[in-house]
């Protein structure tokens, strides 16, 4: 790790070093993160969340306040994918989760573009999602273990949503945008959570090199003065 460190300092390329923790067991060694690395920090993040936190105006616009909005915690989806916990989860685990999360509301989002085509969140949150799946799993050490739903799993996941009610099937959908923003909100804020630690980890690991090198180059004005 240190000479991790001191390459970083001079400048010079850091390779990343695997480890063999199973994903959702923190390890003793976590990975140092730089500032420019953060996932927390992508703007995909401000995008996506962006377009779900618009759900709530679009749903009080349509039922012209007839329906509050939190009328839509009476609707609960049984498929809806967990969250990450707020402690005893690596960043590594809680990567899994998220991405597994949105591979399933990707296909619930399904759902939501057959009862509202027009929906501009809808194809807005699945551009997005897209993008954060890649970003995810480029931070992710065993990336190849999370999957998209296959056919038969999509085509089931939709079929426990139909219903021949079309208010009921409309209350589902509003509901699968309101978890979603939700969802996305915890995931964000576990995984900056997550970066922060390492990010403080990274400052005192570094400590003692910056303050070397400021010895060093004190000694060197030291001299030519």
């Amino acid at each position: 790790m240190l000479a991790a460190l001191l390459l970083h300092a001079s400048g010079a390329p850091v390779e990343d070093a695997p480890t063999d923790t199973p994903a959702g067991e923190p390890s003793g060694e976590e990975e140092v993160v730089w500032p420019s690395d953060l996932l927390s920090a992508s703007p995909v993040w401000h995008a996506l969340l962006g377009a779900t936190k618009r759900h709530k105006k679009e749903f009080e616009d349509e039922f012209q306040n007839e329906l509050k909005y939190h009328f839509l915690e009476n609707y609960k989806v049984s498929s809806l994918p967990a969250g990450c916990p707020h402690s005893n989860f690596s960043k590594e685990a809680c990567l899994h989760r998220l991405v597994q999360g949105l591979h399933i509301y990707t296909v619930l989002l399904k759902h939501v573009e057959k009862e509202y085509p027009s929906s501009s969140i809808c194809s807005v949150a699945k551009y997005y999602s897209g993008l954060l799946i890649n970003l995810c799993k480029e931070k992710m050490r065993d990336s190849e273990q999370v999957t998209a739903l296959n056919s038969s799993q999509e085509a089931q996941l939709l079929r426990e949503l139909d219903n021949p009610d079309t208010f009921q099937r409309k209350m589902t959908a509003h509901s699968i945008l309101r978890q979603l923003h939700h969802f996305l909100v915890d995931s964000k804020r576990a995984i900056t959570k997550r970066e922060k630690t390492r990010g403080s980890v990274a400052d005192r690991l570094l400590a003692p090199i910056t303050f070397y090198h400021q010895k060093v180059n004190d000694e060197i004005v030291k001299e030519r003065l």
